[in-house]
């Protein structure tokens, strides 16, 4: 069982009690020979967690505020790719088997439970009591990737129920009992891991340039007009540099689904503070830096060959070769916030997410067929039509 808190001071009961408003950097208690962090209340002993409207620390029980400080010379700073892997394989080979295990156990401070973080999990709530708890040097360990900013969440559970709904009456072709009854489940705040990579690229490149033209063929009823060709050959350099490619560093979740929820506005990441996560689950890389950088390297040469494209120019374009390279490599690790829904809908599960910053809401739907079988007999009613008129 949890501990009781504390008796309250006594108080107005209308008006939440205010202690002194400190910097709260790092912050919380260290528990369980300083594997894991709590943050309870200086007012009553209850649990901290982070409040998005006030962007502090907040305690539900007695209202108690604490403010997450920064100082002034701190910022989000880009880190050495290179760098940063040759310390990782440094690390790898000096690493014990011990030290690579995917399981870490942590003992509740409020009821003495004992929490099983498995995976990529690094903050959570104690099962039996509630108490939010994070593992300590999940996010900070010198021998993985350390976080270097938190984009704190700013959209609030009920604004994100909100937009669902919005989203849900927006879809084509959903059957109307989803449409009126939307989508019922659970959502939960999540900081997932990603990497940011930025990049000066320097591309050569070899093609041909198509212009079309049209030339009359055929006699009589056959007489007609026909499109062709004329390629011309196309080369070039070009520099473009590449500023915060965004790779989820995650697998659990759909890749393709979790994009879709970008951008995300980058000038509120704030520094890594274990307070910024207090009551939110969030979740380390399971995709490491290097294959992370492959992820934004697919990226960036679809953007280049587009570039490319571009270029050349003409009505249509043949991309011999292109040969590109990657300097200046830097990168950020990053926790950026969503709310996650799995709900049911006919005895299927779908997943939709919220980006807990911007309010974009993407997700996996149903589809009425009976909708989408009227639409398109309706379509071949519309081109049928047209042909017949033609045709007089």
């Amino acid at each position: 069982m949890s501990q009781q808190p504390p008796p309250l001071p006594p108080h107005d009961a209308d008006e939440p009690i205010f202690l002194e408003e400190t910097s709260f950097e790092e912050g919380g208690e260290r528990i369980d020979d300083e594997k894991g962090r709590i943050f309870p209340c200086e007012g009553c002993g209850a649990d901290l967690v982070f409040h998005i409207k006030t962007q502090s620390l907040k305690c539900s029980h007695c209202g108690f505020e604490k403010a997450i400080g920064f100082s002034e010379d701190e910022s989000v700073d880009e880190q050495d790719f290179y760098g940063m892997l040759a310390h990782l394989q440094e690390l790898r080979e000096q690493q014990s088997d011990e030290e690579g295990q995917n399981q870490q156990e942590v003992q509740c401070e409020s009821c003495g439970a004992t929490l099983m973080f498995v995976d990529t999990v690094t903050s959570s709530e104690c099962p039996y009591c509630a108490s939010p708890i994070q593992l300590e040097k999940a996010h900070t360990s010198d021998k993985r990737v350390p976080v270097d900013a938190v984009l704190p969440f700013q959209i609030e559970q009920e604004v994100a129920r909100q937009n669902l709904r919005s989203w849900v009456k927006s879809l084509w072709f959903a059957p109307n009992e989803f449409v009126e009854k939307g989508a019922e489940g659970t959502f939960h705040g999540v900081y997932l891991p990603y990497f940011t990579f930025d990049s000066m690229t320097s591309t050569h490149y070899r093609g041909q340039r198509g212009e079309h033209y049209y030339v009359t063929v055929g006699t009589g009823k056959n007489r007609r007009q026909v499109r062709r060709t004329r390629w011309y050959p196309a080369s070039g350099a070009f520099q473009r540099f590449f500023d915060d490619v965004v790779i989820l560093a995650s697998r659990g979740l759909k890749r393709q689904l979790i994009r879709e929820l970008e951008p995300f506005p980058m000038h509120l990441l704030v520094p890594f503070r274990h307070a910024l996560l207090a009551g939110f689950t969030a979740r380390t890389y399971d995709v490491e830096l290097e294959d992370g950088f492959l992820l934004g390297k697919e990226r960036i040469d679809a953007a280049l060959y587009s570039d490319v494209c571009r270029r050349i120019g003409g009505d249509t374009q043949r991309v011999d070769s292109i040969q590109s390279q990657y300097d200046a490599i830097t990168y950020k690790h990053l926790l950026l916030p969503l709310w996650l829904m799995t709900y049911k809908y006919k005895d299927k599960l779908y997943q939709v997410a919220v980006n807990a910053a911007t309010g974009e809401v993407h997700g996996e739907r149903p589809y009425s067929w009976v909708k989408i079988l009227f639409a398109s007999l309706a379509a071949a009613v519309v081109v049928i039509g047209g042909l017949a008129l033609s045709n007089r």
